[in-house]
């Protein structure tokens, strides 16, 4: 599956180099691929992950990759999902292990569309991105290095970065000049390196870990579950993974042991006898191992992501950790979307080059959050067995009145942040707060559930034009577009601020009209996201029935024009059981009145605002886009 470059011309030039084609390269170029940038891509080994790696899609990375169009490619292998963790601990007499318990792997009080970990062979996984990147035109190039690189925009303002790669085997070499170089290389990073990024590492309690991949024959009645299972002979994680292969991690050594080595091995005889120990009254077989490794893990977090804005780290060359959480590749997703959408809006000529500025700090603080759940997952699993009754109270207790004991606020925690519906992005330009620029009264309504930095509340609603009900959150695929949801409550009493809010989005100046394609004249009839701006797309959402939304009385000409984006808020939710528009009252919108919605390309709240008659809404939303936006919005600004 070798790639071997036509000869080119002496220096070839891209909008971006792509270092590894592991998970976080892979979503970072699909994701640019897909606007239509021209990546060059490489990767050190001659073919995708064959066996073994990363393995779990947490919920809220599901979420992600429907909106893209890949998840039933993956879901299309059959993988095995994770509903429940069973927990297994010596009995209080007498030796072997009992169950003590079993609780959700996404707990209902998470609001999640797929409340399980879906668990697939990473090469499975690599190999949906690569078709999808074959279809837009990007062929992974294989087996190349890169060798060099110097980032100057002294010497080229529009591509700064020099990139010398070569061919594994030494025979052949590149120089090419890219705007940006993305290092999605791992752990052992060179571009890391030769920036002299240090890793500082969290926790100096290191572990030695086997994994193991293949078939068993066992009468463990919880084979098929995720299991953690304590033994007086040690501790296993029990994965289930497709084809009936079965993953188990067993720690084989620690830096709090005696004889602490941190090269410490152990063969595969050793670590399945280990294991059958473990496993003791049970017995275990393997009729076949698919892959074994045995590898050191420290909790380690990269100083910093960049150093000027043009040369990028992400997943696994920023942290390391466990596998315990099952984060690895849903970080390194998360990490590619959050800095694909941000290249884009500042090549695309909408964002300031500031924007770029947003990527560290915002990923940072989430791995720096995921090292420290990791570190409490490790104690939490080695200090002592929760008791059958905490389990249970962490599965069912929902009257937030009752006070959590640590354990069951832990795994609350921890829930909601493995699951990925927990990150939560600090206040900056995109997610506003009482300190933004952006100073309007309407913003930020008083009863809004929704929180900036935070992904939008998932709802049903019904679209108008077809009569299908649909999950308003994924109506928006990744396109790169600021998604404004316009809550329009109730026809009859929001009449006068949606037509406001339509004519005001025309004013030259404003967010919406200061950024009209170029093409706008001869966009499709059929074009439902971007008929207007490649920067925005509207869904108006009505808190009346199907049957009494009527588009073109109901929505002014901007909005119809979204036709396929334009819903009825009449699904009932049982979080919600009262409401007469269940959508709003999710929001924590007014059911009359509405509001405005406006989140981030990445599916993150930045802002919310009231619905007005007026120029209010329009006005509040061009103080929130004048701040990382490259025109100036809203009213004419007095010269200095």
């Amino acid at each position: 599956m070798e790639d071997r470059p036509s000869k080119r011309s002496a220096q070839q030039h891209y909008d971006i180099v792509i270092i590894g084609a592991g998970p976080v390269g892979l979503m970072l170029s699909t994701c640019l691929a897909r606007w239509g940038y021209k990546i060059k891509h490489i990767d050190n080994r001659a073919e995708p992950t064959p066996t073994g790696r990363a393995d779990g899609i947490q919920p809220r990375s599901l979420d992600l990759l429907r909106n893209m169009g890949l998840k039933s490619a993956i879901m299309a292998h059959k993988p095995a999902r994770v509903y429940e963790v069973a927990f297994w601990d010596p009995p209080k007499t007498g030796r072997g292990i009992v169950r003590t318990g079993t609780w959700a792997s996404c707990p209902s009080f998470i609001d999640a569309r797929y409340p399980f970990t879906t668990l697939l062979h990473q090469g499975r996984i690599e190999r949906v991105f690569i078709s999808d990147l074959e279809k837009n035109g990007v062929h992974i190039q294989r087996p190349w290095t890169i060798k060099g690189f110097k980032s100057d925009e002294k010497a080229d303002r529009e591509y700064p970065v020099e990139v010398n790669l070569e061919h594994v085997d030494g025979t052949q070499r590149e120089t090419v000049r890219a705007k940006y170089l993305f290092s999605g290389e791992g752990a052992r990073s060179f571009v890391r390196d030769q920036l002299g990024i240090k890793i500082t590492h969290k926790d100096p309690i290191s572990h030695v870990w086997g994994v193991m991949d293949g078939v068993v024959k066992t009468d463990f009645p919880d084979i098929k579950m995720k299991c953690t299972i304590h033994s007086e002979h040690g501790s296993i994680m029990v994965i289930p993974r497709e084809d009936n292969m079965v993953r188990l991690y067993i720690q084989i050594a620690s830096s709090t042991d005696s004889d602490w080595n941190p090269r410490k091995t152990a063969t595969e005889e050793e670590v399945q006898a280990s294991a059958k120990k473990i496993f003791h009254p049970y017995s275990i077989e393997w009729e076949g191992v698919e892959w074994y490794s045995v590898y050191p893990i420290g909790q380690g977090i990269s100083a910093k992501y960049t150093l000027d804005h043009r040369v990028f780290l992400g997943g696994d060359a920023c942290h390391t950790h466990s596998p315990k959480a099952g984060q690895g590749m849903n970080t390194a997703f998360l990490d590619a979307s959050n800095l694909a959408w941000k290249i884009h809006a500042v090549e695309s000529g909408f964002a300031d080059r500031a924007l770029l500025t947003t990527y560290e700090p915002e990923r940072k603080e989430v791995a720096e959050t995921l090292l420290s759940f990791d570190n409490k997952y490790a104690k939490l699993f080695s200090q002592r067995p929760p008791a059958a009754t905490e389990v249970q109270a962490a599965s069912e207790q929902t009257n937030p009145k009752e006070e959590d004991n640590d354990f069951v606020r832990t795994f609350k925690e921890a829930c909601e942040f493995t699951s990925g519906y927990g990150v939560a992005y600090k206040p900056n330009a995109l997610n506003w707060s009482p300190d933004h620029s952006a100073q309007s009264p309407l913003i930020h309504p008083e009863g809004t559930k929704l929180r900036t930095g935070r992904l939008m509340i998932n709802a049903d609603v019904t679209r108008v034009v077809d009569a299908n009900v649909v999950h308003l959150e994924q109506e928006v695929p990744l396109n790169g577009s600021f998604r404004i949801y316009v809550f329009a409550g109730k026809p009859s009493v929001s009449a006068q601020a949606l037509k406001d809010l339509a004519f005001h989005l025309g004013d030259k100046r404003s967010f919406f009209s200061s950024y009209l394609r170029p093409d706008i004249e001869s966009v499709s009839h059929h074009e439902k996201h971007n008929p207007h701006s490649l920067f925005f797309t509207f869904c108006t959402v009505f808190a009346a029935p199907r049957s009494e939304v009527e588009i073109t009385r109901d929505a002014p000409t901007v909005l119809a024009r979204y036709r396929d984006n334009i819903y009825a808020d009449d699904r009932w939710d049982r979080r919600v059981p009262d409401a007469t528009a269940a959508a709003h009252a999710k929001m924590g919108l007014d059911q009359e009145k509405g509001g405005v919605v406006v989140v981030r390309p990445d599916g993150y709240v930045g802002i919310v605002t009231r619905l007005v008659e007026g120029n209010g809404t329009v006005a509040a939303l061009d103080q929130y886009f004048d701040t990382f936006c490259t025109k100036k919005l809203g009213e004419t600004k007095a010269q200095l």
